[in-house]
């Protein structure tokens, strides 16, 4: 599915700032940030440590709310949620993926799946099925009664990616995915991404690592809190 610079925005981000007071002093994580993410996009946040990318990250998956600016998310202005509204959307529209897979690890590959879809209030009746579909999805279908000690990094990550898809959501959020991962792990998990992107989810990925990022559609780089000139 090619992306077209038409295509509906899934976020807006219109002058974004975040500020944290830090032993007395202020600090800017993010310093005016102008950004829009497509829907059925694959997009890439780089920048060095400390550079805002995880502070964005946040925004965007409604973990924190900017000090300023307007955050468009579905149509709808999320800037300034209650604690409770943006847990709801979030646990209805968002999926993460993390660097550390943050698997259960006394669950198996199925258990774990399941239990984001209990919290996303998925009816029990039908969870094993849909279970079965998403590892088999991610091809772990066969590996769906193993607990993640017994699973590779590469299959653990697979794992969270089922696990992130378990409330269909209208955007997976991956934060460094391939981190921990061998580069052929790492190229197996983006190739991963791509193919959910091109069933038409979004993908937003943040990541330090230049191969895996040139693989999205588009990289935006961060520095200093601002998005780097032509990358918005």
């Amino acid at each position: 599915m090619q992306m077209t610079m038409q295509s509906e925005a899934l976020y807006n981000l219109t002058d974004v700032w975040k500020t944290y007071v830090v032993g007395g002093s202020l600090v800017h994580a993010l310093r005016g940030v102008n950004l829009v993410v497509k829907k059925e996009e694959f997009l890439s946040i780089m920048g060095p440590s400390g550079s805002g990318k995880s502070t964005l990250l946040m925004i965007l998956g409604l973990l924190t709310s900017p000090t300023r600016g307007r955050v468009e998310f579905l149509s709808r202005d999320i800037s300034s949620l209650s604690d409770r509204e943006a847990t709801e959307m979030r646990r209805r529209t968002i999926g993460f993926v993390f660097q550390t897979y943050n698997l259960i690890p006394w669950l198996t590959a199925a258990e774990n799946v399941e239990i984001a879809m209990a919290i996303a209030g998925y009816p029990q009746s039908l969870r094993k099925k849909r279970v079965k579909e998403l590892l088999d999805s991610v091809g772990l279908g066969h590996r769906m009664n193993h607990k993640p000690m017994e699973l590779s990094g590469g299959e653990q990550q697979r794992v969270a990616i089922a696990r992130a898809l378990a409330n269909d959501p209208a955007v997976i959020l991956a934060d460094e995915p391939t981190g921990n991962l061998s580069t052929e792990q790492g190229e197996e998990i983006v190739g991963l991404l791509r193919s959910l992107r091109e069933k038409g989810k979004t993908i937003v990925m943040v990541t330090h690592n230049p191969a895996m990022a040139e693989k999205a559609d588009r990289i935006v780089r961060i520095r200093d809190g601002v998005i780097e000139e032509g990358y918005a």
